[in-house]
């Protein structure tokens, strides 16, 4: 048995590693051992890094002695990674891993091996303590030092979990310019001066002896923290999980939570969900408009509909009109600018339009029953003119209510269409019209029958184009009259 005496860190683990591959010593050959803990002495003042101790052979050739050592990158930072972790047996099982790598075994860095899950379980773990350890270290400004002589202006206390203190100091170095300050541990204490970086093992500091150094601006982060806390979003397993409580001692912020989470549950959680949620702005999410009501009474007249958002900027609801047992019920797409005004359905060019269609098919307005799938006017600014914006398919589906009432009132033997959106509506979900056209079908026992909205025919730039849009919703109106007399010649 082969015992191997090094410094307690990676740098002197590497050489000793390097030197037993050269002298090709398997793991089962040899026995680990800090220098501590095999009674050698050693300068506690300081965490240096010298050599290794092999076997009482030199390190510094055992590079040159274990020639065409290579390993992959990601060994390399998981066999870094692991060094730091609290191990007492991780130089041993460190050189397995190598070993093994060595002889060809390229399984060993793999989570589904033994050696290769333990090694990432070890890796994963001091991964997580250093970024716990820079989200959780909280320095606190000081006039003088812990005994009472000219210190480090800031100073903090941490218990990290690995030994990850010299990789955190220097994260520290990098970023807090040219401040002093010192992070004291269980273990030791870095400190810096604003240009160089020591690392002690004496215990500097005690956590509980940052009281009498509070910081100045402690109060205005202590007034942040309460105002960015919002009782209504409190999920206290979360909280804890992302901050746990081991940590708690060391940051001024925690003795408020204890505070704060017990008003939560008194009471403010409702009050902060109150206020203005109704309101807030957010995106639109593609969903069924009855589910997504709050359980409430419907409105009982269209005026006080507030199934969806169109009654804020419309001037009234445009509800149906006609007789009240009419056979023919002619459905839009939503009121214009005009009918927005006016309080009545297809009273602007569009129905104007329909008006001559309506004359042509051999019918009279009167007779109809004429309205909108959607009873508000949905539009856009441009110049001084309100430009018609088509419905969204919630918006649709949020007046069906409206539209279904009128189908049970009325109820027509033949249901006109004019437009997708109409036809949409009917049907309760999106449908192209151009699969309907001159394809009449039945619904509930009436009669549907699809074409084009008059606006189309107004769309068109071409004449002739114009009359044929026109000469289809003559037609489907046609049609509609002679299937209504079929069992009511009257």
């Amino acid at each position: 048995m082969q015992l191997i005496v090094i410094e307690d860190h990676y740098h002197a683990w590497r050489d000793a590693a390097l030197q037993a591959l050269a002298q090709g010593w398997s793991p089962d050959m040899l026995q680990w051992k800090v220098l501590a803990e095999a009674g050698a002495q050693h300068d506690q003042g300081a965490l240096d890094y010298g050599s290794a101790v092999a076997a009482g052979s030199s390190a510094a050739g055992a590079s040159a002695a274990a020639p065409g050592v290579r390993i992959s990158r990601e060994l390399s930072e998981l066999l870094q990674e692991a060094a730091l972790c609290r191990d007492p047996q991780r130089w041993a099982f460190l050189y397995q891993v190598l070993w093994r790598w060595m002889q060809g075994q390229r399984e060993v860095v793999s989570p589904a091996d033994g050696d290769g899950a333990r090694l990432a379980r070890m890796a994963k773990s001091v991964r997580r303590d250093k970024h716990d350890m820079i989200a959780y270290v909280r320095f606190r400004k000081q006039s003088a030092g812990p005994d009472g002589h000219d210190g480090p202006e800031y100073v903090a206390w941490y218990a990290p979990q690995h030994d990850i203190l010299p990789w955190a100091a220097e994260h520290f170095a990098q970023r807090m310019g040219r401040s002093s300050w010192m992070i004291a541990t269980p273990l030791g204490a870095a400190l810096w001066d604003g240009s160089a970086l020591q690392l002690t093992r004496q215990h500097m500091l005690q956590d509980d002896q940052l009281e009498a150094h509070a910081d100045q601006a402690e109060a205005l982060w202590l007034t942040y923290y309460r105002s960015i806390f919002n009782p209504a979003r409190l999920n206290e397993s979360v909280l804890q999980q992302q901050m746990p409580v081991r940590y708690w001692k060391a940051l001024p912020e925690a003795a408020l939570i204890p505070g704060m989470v017990s008003a939560a549950r008194n009471g403010e959680r409702q009050l902060a969900q109150a206020a203005e949620v109704g309101r807030r702005k957010g995106r639109a999410i593609a969903i069924d408009a009855a589910q997504a009501q709050p359980l409430r009474e419907l409105p009982s007249s269209l005026d006080a509909c507030r199934r969806c958002d169109l009654w804020h900027h419309a001037t009234q609801a445009v509800p149906g009109a006609g007789p009240a047992q009419a056979r023919i019920m002619v459905i839009g797409e939503q009121p214009g600018d005009q009918e927005d005004l006016a309080g009545k359905a297809f009273v602007g060019p569009a129905g104007q339009v329909l008006d001559a269609a309506i004359g042509h098919a051999g019918l009279v307005r009167e007779q109809l029953y004429l309205t909108n799938a959607v009873k508000h006017f949905k539009w856009e600014p441009r110049g001084k003119r309100r430009m018609h914006k088509t419905a969204s398919q919630r918006e649709v589906e949020a007046c069906f209510h409206w539209l279904e009432r009128e189908l049970d009132s009325v109820k027509p033997a033949v249901i006109v269409t004019l437009g997708a959106t109409a036809l949409s509506a009917l049907l309760q979900q999106r449908t192209s019209l151009r699969d309907h056209l001159d394809a009449p079908f039945e619904i509930d026992g009436m009669t549907v029958i699809a074409t084009y909205h008059p606006s189309f025919a107004l769309r068109q730039p071409d004449p002739e184009q114009r009359d044929k849009v026109v000469d289809a919703i003559v037609a489907a109106l046609e049609q509609a009259r002679k299937r209504a007399a079929q069992d009511h010649p009257g």
